[in-house]
């Protein structure tokens, strides 16, 4: 395996110690754009940074220069650490040796412990195929023995583990064999195995189911690894940041703390901005009046003034308030009917996804679909788009249906036309909810696009940008039911931001693919629930539906040891008179916990866009959670004394 190695590193340590890894003064510059400019920055050891900013602002290319993959401008080096200094890439794109196998391919030849491994586990699958091989285990028992001295069974473990949780195949299937989430997972497994001082990860949880996601939040804080990534889940940010770094306009911004402390400070340093801007678009107003008022006035003395109208112009007209951020198309008409399945059964290579699917979507409705990757949630938007057709049953689509379909795929992009040509042949122009006219060029405006990117040949737009525009083009065409499959995947944090907004007020049905906790928190209402070949319709938020599922799965656990325990230990005997009195009681009990639970979650659904409302009674529902596990257990021990 190789490292990328940065170049010129400086010694800011003792060798063998953890070091901080400066930058200063980066600088980079693609074609005639510079990207960033004179950026300073320091990683600590065991910080876990998180990079936003909106798509386009350089993020990818920040990762790339720092990893050693793109160079940076001029001829000193920026970076300082360690000349050993170790980095792992988690890349949006990975490159492989396609013919090597998972396991050759995460395991590092460099490492003695990955060697070891690796002749290990071959070693073992032939001699699985050839049981009575005696030279095979002449070798196993040696490669056992070197394992034992490089004390490599730890490491071994360890391998098993990631490639478990991130639900990878047979390790000898060569990497072509897989699809491109499995390769994706494949380079995780890679970076989190190899020994690294700093891990660089581009938006990691893109292909990883929730559990998954879940699992690798634990393992990166638990692992005491150095990690600077972007990614799109606010859950994730939130739950793993220790900072937070922002790249907008060529300089980057430092916030301390997870998302929350982010979102706090940046609130802050808006109202503090504002006051500013207000003050300044005053001063603006009143230079503008001596401006236009004094023409003989513009004499060489005046200069000074000159030079300052024009860097307070400039910096009021910079300034982006809240109300630009905003997507304000019209929909179409649609119609009491919207889509009907009755009974309809569909497979896919002789595996059944849908059997006697029964749905009925109204006007106005938010639904999410969950499940883990190839349960078929995409194929139902192809079976309400049309791309799919039914096995048995039926699709009933309403006559005034409009459907705009968000794929995982960008469609219908064409990378030699500039953005605002490529719009323009859709519509010159485009309505607002309130009825008025909108100009192609504000509307491009409203998505952050600025107008020096309006002449940009799509080409050279970055995977997000696309996306964005992708979007923008959708919902030109005004449909009155949005389908979106994974519409989080490389879309930035404020974009997501301005979309969930807009689903919030949208006059239409929106029917949403996604992994992501936080996008699904705030735009469904209701979910369907694809596991195991069942399809479930709950009502409730996505992360109350990931709490009950992780109470029930322990509610589960711990009855199934009980159970051992008790059979293995538990003599017969009769209750104590206490224990006669609670199991006189403990279904009424167990009752009342129930309909208090349901109160609570009834309440939770009734006040969806209050945060600090739900907050509080998420506490208060994991409370009873906690209690009525703690009844049920004690039920089932009375119960053995009956």
């Amino acid at each position: 395996m190789s490292f990328f190695h940065l170049p010129k590193y400086k010694l800011t340590r003792e060798s063998g110690k953890m070091t901080d890894f400066r930058v200063e003064n980066l600088t980079k510059s693609v074609g005639d754009k510079t990207v960033f400019s004179h950026l300073n920055f320091i990683i600590h050891p065991l910080d876990r940074i998180g990079l936003i900013g909106v798509n386009g602002t350089g993020k990818t290319t920040l990762l790339d220069v720092i990893s050693g993959k793109l160079g940076f401008d001029g001829d000193n080096s920026p970076f300082f650490g360690r000349n050993d200094f170790k980095i792992e890439y988690l890349t949006q794109d990975p490159k492989f040796d396609e013919n090597l196998t998972i396991m050759d391919t995460i395991l590092s030849d460099d490492l003695p412990q990955m060697q070891a491994i690796k002749h290990y586990e071959a070693t073992l699958l032939a001699l699985t195929n050839d049981a009575t091989n005696l030279k095979l285990q002449e070798n196993l028992t040696k490669i056992e023995s070197q394992m034992t001295a490089l004390n490599a069974w730890e490491v071994e473990s360890q391998v098993k583990t990631v490639l478990s949780k991130l639900k990878l195949p047979d390790i000898m299937m060569q990497v072509k064999q897989l699809s491109g989430g499995q390769k994706r997972r494949v380079q995780l497994a890679k970076a989190l195995l190899n020994p690294a001082d700093l891990l660089l990860f581009d938006e990691p949880t893109n292909h990883l189911d929730v559990e998954t996601i879940t699992w690798l939040e634990n393992y990166l804080k638990n692992s005491r690894q150095t990690v600077l990534f972007i990614t799109h889940d606010r859950y994730f940010l939130d739950n793993l940041a220790t900072r937070i770094f922002e790249l907008a306009n060529g300089d980057l911004i430092e916030y301390q703390g997870n998302y929350q402390n982010y979102l706090q400070q940046k609130a802050e340093n808006d109202v503090r901005e504002m006051a500013q801007y207000h003050k300044n678009k005053q001063l603006y107003q009143q230079e503008l009046a001596w401006i236009r008022k004094s023409p003989q006035a513009r004499a060489t003395k005046q200069q000074a003034r000159i030079d300052r109208f024009e860097d307070l112009k400039k910096e009021v007209q910079n300034v982006t308030t809240k109300d630009d951020l905003a997507i304000n198309v019209a929909t179409s008409r649609i119609g009491k009917k919207v889509i009907n399945f009755e009974h309809v059964t569909f497979a896919f290579d002789d595996k059944v996804i849908l059997s006697d699917f029964n749905l009925l979507v109204q006007n106005a409705d938010r639904i999410g679909i969950v499940g883990n990757n190839g349960s078929g949630k995409s194929t139902l938007l192809n079976l309400i788009d049309g791309n799919l057709v039914a096995d048995s049953g039926m699709i009933e689509i309403g006559e005034t249906v409009k459907i705009g379909y968000f794929s995982q795929q960008i469609r219908g992009l064409d990378d030699s036309k500039r953005v605002i040509n490529f719009l323009q042949e859709i519509a010159d122009n485009s309505q607002t909810i309130s009825g008025e006219s909108i100009s192609i060029v504000n509307l491009l405006e409203q998505f952050l696009f600025p107008r020096t990117t309006h002449g940009t040949q799509i080409s050279k737009l970055s995977g997000g940008e696309k996306k964005r525009l992708y979007l923008l083009k959708i919902l030109l065409q005004q449909p009155n039911v949005l389908l979106l499959d994974e519409p989080t995947n490389d879309l930035d944090i404020a974009t997501l931001t301005v979309l969930e907004n807009f689903i919030q007020h949208y006059q239409g049905v929106v029917i949403t693919v996604s992994h992501d906790r936080y996008f699904l928190d705030k735009v469904a209402q209701k979910l369907l629930v694809f596991e195991n070949g069942v399809v479930t319709e709950v009502h409730k938020l996505y992360s109350d539906y990931l709490s009950d599922k992780v109470f029930d799965d322990k509610m589960v656990a711990r009855r199934e040891t009980v159970a051992v325990v008790k059979e293995k230990t538990l003599e017969k005997r009769r209750m104590t008179y206490a224990e006669k009195q609670e199991w006189a009681k403990i279904e009424t009990d167990i009752a009342e916990l129930e309909i208090e639970i349901e109160a609570i979650t009834a309440e939770m659904l009734a006040n969806g866009s209050d945060f600090a409302k739900l907050a509080s009674l998420q506490k208060e529902l994991d409370e009873k959670n906690e209690n009525l596990l703690a009844k049920y257990e004690r039920y089932d021990y009375l119960a053995e004394f009956e």
